[in-house]
């Protein structure tokens, strides 16, 4: 007797096949613009502060996500912020410039994703909280040049995002269901499956569309940092982030395999960030984001 179609295992594809159906999925927009359409706030540092809100009110979405934000983070307030001039006073340029990639990368995530199940909003806290976190590891070991190691943490996990909208039955069958005890890794589950792994399909996905080398690498190479060949600090500093939000339970990307204490804090990335056994750098790296966890659920309340 012939199983019901929603029992069905989906045939897993080849990688051939798998590239087919990366064609059919539509580049996210906003990942090639943002450092073009976003230029001018990206360069605001030095505007004043009605100039940069004048440039934030151009974009309905983003000031909507500025006030909410601001008004969830600052919520000791006597009165609620209601002026997009004084939430740039409370929240600073940095922070902006971030809420300003952060938007539209988001928005075209859902759109890419469409009504598939998942609990996307925690999903884009997941993603969200390794953005900071990323940020906050690769500024403990060099200066940031740009915004790129932000949005290399943000984009880590396109892969789940394509999975649904391309192979979405093969979505259905790794994340639509939990994974027993003693089961198959959720990694191991994807490449039985469909054929690819979340990581290795992100980072095709984003090489398929000439998306920065730094942010295919980040994608592709989250969960094993030791194999980027030219932005090894920027991966290791995402794997960090992604390891630690797992480990505190703020949001979820889809694996709910627990991450202990020590398994973020003895990752991979580590040994690149601080190769010779440099402890002390470490620890302070390593107590500097726990500080950082504090706010960071509050924060991410304000920006999903």
């Amino acid at each position: 007797m012939e199983a019901p179609q929603a029992l069905r295992r989906p045939i897993r594809l080849s990688r051939a096949q798998i590239e087919k159906g990366l064609t059919q999925c539509p580049r996210l927009p906003s990942l090639g613009s943002v450092n073009s359409s976003l230029h001018e706030l990206l360069n605001a540092d030095q505007r004043y502060t009605s100039h940069v809100a004048e440039i934030i009110r151009r974009d309905p979405s983003l000031t909507a996500r500025l006030l909410r934000l601001v008004n969830s983070v600052y919520y000791g307030l006597s009165t609620p912020v209601n002026s997009i001039e004084e939430a740039v006073f409370y929240l600073g340029v940095r922070q902006i410039r971030q809420l300003a990639m952060v938007t539209p990368i988001i928005e075209d995530f859902q759109k890419l994703a469409g009504k598939k199940p998942f609990p996307w909003r925690e999903f884009w806290q997941h993603c969200i909280g390794a953005a900071l976190l990323s940020r906050e590891v690769i500024t403990s070991v060099q200066a940031p040049e740009d915004e790129g190691d932000y949005v290399a943490g943000l984009v880590h996990d396109v892969g789940v995002i394509v999975m649904a909208a391309a192979f979405p039955t093969h979505f259905d069958a790794i994340y639509g269901q939990p994974i027993p005890d003693g089961g198959p890794h959720l990694m191991e589950l994807e490449d039985a499956t469909l054929g690819m792994n979340h990581a290795e399909l992100g980072g095709l996905y984003l090489e398929h569309h000439h998306l920065p080398e730094l942010l295919v690498e980040a994608a592709q190479f989250h969960h094993s940092p030791e194999n980027a060949s030219r932005h090894g600090r920027v991966v290791a500093a995402v794997q960090i982030a992604d390891l630690l939000i797992r480990h505190k339970g703020i949001g979820s990307d889809g694996d709910a395999t627990l991450v202990s204490q020590e398994d973020w804090m003895n990752a991979q990335g580590w040994e690149i960030l601080f190769p010779r056994e440099n402890h002390a750098e470490k620890a302070i790296a390593q107590a500097n984001l726990n500080r950082s966890l504090e706010r960071l659920p509050l924060l991410l309340e304000g920006l999903v």
